[in-house]
């Protein structure tokens, strides 16, 4: 009789024990979960990054391109009419996937342009001439140069910034942020924080509606 009463006891300490490792074990989870949102957060905008449209904006859509991406190109016209359907309510904050070769000495380009106050005209200048410094799908970055004549940039300045540091240091975070969220196509959008999870112009349309309407 004592034994059995002994096995009983024991057997409710080992399921106490089995209980509370379960337990343990899915809140160590949730909090690892927890841990890598907000890793994912701050990895989906950096101080660094180009922003254009008002800064208490309803809606940001955060937009990971690669410059020789025709098909970032092709989109980003649609990007800026949603932009102008809604002024005041909508910004764009600019991310980096370079995904093509050679894209990564396109993007120190428009940065370097960036340190001179030109990089939005830069950018429209880079996506409406792809066809004239890509080739197979590779970009060239010193075809981009002659193009951007018309924005009375420092040239020789320019060059030297895209070889900078700071800026080659941008870079490599712009692509391990990228790795983080799990980019590995382009254009990829973020709308407030939320993935667009269905490639199209109706899909990111329905997304930053559905943003403002919150």
């Amino acid at each position: 009789m004592k034994q059995k009463i002994i096995f009983i006891i024991a057997a409710l300490i080992l399921l106490a024990l089995f209980i509370i490792g379960t337990l343990a074990f899915k809140n160590n989870q949730q909090s690892a979960a927890q841990s890598n949102i907000q890793v994912n957060q701050e990895a989906l905008m950096r101080m660094h990054s180009p922003i254009i449209g008002a800064q208490n904006a309803k809606v940001t859509i955060v937009e990971f391109i690669d410059p020789a991406c025709e098909a970032c190109a092709a989109f980003y016209p649609f990007v800026k009419e949603l932009m102008a359907k809604n002024p005041e309510q909508i910004r764009l904050v600019m991310r980096y996937a370079p995904l093509h070769q050679g894209a990564d000495q396109v993007i120190a380009v428009l940065e370097a342009a960036r340190k001179q106050g030109k990089y939005w005209p830069a950018l429209e200048i880079v996506l409406a001439t792809q066809d004239k410094w890509t080739q197979n799908h590779q970009a060239n970055a010193n075809l981009v140069l002659p193009l951007l004549a018309p924005l009375g940039l420092d040239m020789a300045q320019l060059q030297t910034d895209m070889q900078s540091d700071s800026i080659q240091m941008l870079i490599q975070q712009e692509k391990a942020d990228a790795q983080a969220l799990g980019v590995n196509k382009t254009p990829s959008y973020f709308v407030n924080g939320k993935p667009l999870q269905s490639f199209g112009y109706q899909q990111l349309s329905d997304l930053v509606n559905e943003a403002l309407n919150q």
